[in-house]
């Protein structure tokens, strides 16, 4: 089975196991989704949206958020940690798309990168989930889960993107790396993959090596 036949088939598994692909950051509009994904690092979307509602609260708009104090914002996000350095950030990101995009989200990957403190990741998910265009999410669960499918043998973000961006439908895509964020809580975890519960079992590397383990 060549990976794109096997992406494919953990596509369609996907679809079946989670017909909604859905975003579990909460946000109205696309500067609150850049913002909430950044609040994200090394935090928990719950977390993020318990905090995300008296943000958007105080700073309902990007002239709002450029006119804040970074010490505004940082009470505000204080319990997502790292919370200094996500307030700076914020705060930096809102006067530069401000100054210098006319307040318009670029639609791009490599635009996306250029605002402070916005990764591949951040910007993957706003291009996938504002402009619907294809996107390749490489948080920890997409990581974790597509080496245990096979489809790569890389933990660094970026060889994972280009890995699943070579056998991954492109319209795929971005629900693809909704659905791995999904099974990775119910089934996929860290600690254990469960593959005896796993809908990709029968096609999946980790999973088939299981079935053969207890089989020996």
């Amino acid at each position: 089975m060549t990976k794109k036949q096997l992406a494919n088939l953990a596509v369609e598994a996907l679809k079946k196991e989670y017909p909604e692909a859905i975003c579990s950051l909460e946000y109205s509009e696309p500067l609150q989704l850049l913002i909430a994904t950044r609040l994200s690092a090394q935090c928990t979307d719950a977390r993020v949206n318990q905090v995300t509602p008296a943000l958007f609260a105080r700073f309902p708009t990007l002239e709002a958020f450029t006119k804040a104090k970074v010490e505004e914002i940082e009470e505000l996000i204080h319990s997502c940690g790292l919370y200094k350095t996500k307030a700076r950030d914020i705060l930096a990101l809102c006067q530069k798309l401000a100054e210098e995009y006319g307040g318009v989200i670029p639609d791009t990957v490599e635009e996306l990168t250029k605002l402070p403190g916005v990764g591949r990741k951040t910007a993957n998910l706003v291009v996938g989930d504002v402009y619907h265009k294809p996107a390749v999410v490489t948080d920890t669960h997409c990581i974790r889960i597509a080496g245990r499918l096979g489809l790569t043998k890389s933990k660094v973000p970026l060889q994972v993107e280009k890995d699943l961006r070579a056998v991954l439908p492109p319209e795929e895509s971005n629900d693809f790396c909704h659905r791995l964020v999904l099974h990775g809580r119910a089934v996929c975890q860290a600690r254990t993959a469960h593959c005896e519960v796993c809908n990709m079992n029968h096609f999946c590397k980790t999973g088939i090596a299981e079935q053969k383990a207890k089989n020996n």
